[in-house]
């Protein structure tokens, strides 16, 4: 499994101040980048597996709407979790 409970502790504690402040935008943008990422290599190697493709594309969805959000909210914290990520846009 790539995504472990142990794996989910460190993304949060490490961008959303806490491990147990899951809610925090830039702990969630975090978590789906991760997930993104591990979906991108997996529909690189299985390039018909649509299921994937379309999970992939609701999650840079969520992913969008809540970098949305962070940058009308609070417009530092958006710079400091994209360049983080190294995210572009």
């Amino acid at each position: 499994m790539y995504l472990t409970p142990e794996t989910k502790r460190d993304i949060f504690k490490k961008h959303g101040g806490n491990e147990i402040n899951t809610g925090s935008a830039e702990g969630q943008i975090a978590l789906f980048t991760h997930r993104i990422n591990h979906l991108t290599g997996h529909l690189k190697k299985n390039q018909k597996d649509f299921n994937t493709e379309r999970s992939l594309i609701r999650l840079v969805g969520k992913r969008r709407r809540l970098l949305d959000y962070l940058k009308e909210k609070d417009i530092t914290r958006y710079r400091d979790i994209v360049k983080e990520l190294g995210l572009r846009r």
